[in-house]
């Protein structure tokens, strides 16, 4: 069960991203910069699905990202980790819903990306392990052991 959810954290954590920071190159009028990115590597066609883009794929990326990210804390224990990987889902949705007609808003969606990204990369590179194991947890591997 732990391996399994060890796996369903990792992958979440960078499809949410990814799919965030397509979502982002898709919309040339709010991210510029990002979007002609996503322009040189042949995403272009992406934007006449702007509106569709900023608001449905980015906050679902967001919040699978967000969950995923806390569902992974109770895998690891590791609240550091899980406090990185949720600043930037979490400034996403409060940007897209909250703050969205404010002048800031696009450097802190980059910076939010990007922290969503760094988080992803960090993963792959030094994924997360278990630190304590849960009394429950140790009571039941001495029962499984001859």
């Amino acid at each position: 069960m732990a391996s399994i959810l060890s796996y369903v954290t990792r992958l979440g954590d960078k499809s949410g991203s990814f799919a965030a920071v397509i979502a982002a190159m898709g919309c040339s009028f709010c991210f510029p910069a990002i979007a002609s990115l996503g322009a040189a590597v042949g995403l272009g066609f992406l934007a006449q699905w702007e509106g569709f883009l900023l608001t449905k794929v980015m906050p679902g990326a967001a919040i699978l990202t967000l969950l995923v990210n806390a569902l992974g804390y109770f895998y690891h224990h590791q609240w550091y980790r899980s406090v990185l990987g949720v600043i930037g889902p979490i400034t996403i949705l409060l940007i897209l819903n909250f703050w969205f007609a404010t002048y800031w808003r696009t450097d802190a969606i980059y910076a939010a990306l990007g922290l969503m990204v760094a988080v992803s990369i960090w993963d792959i590179f030094w994924p997360a392990n278990r630190h304590c194991v849960a009394d429950s947890d140790a009571q039941h591997e001495t029962e499984l052991l001859p």
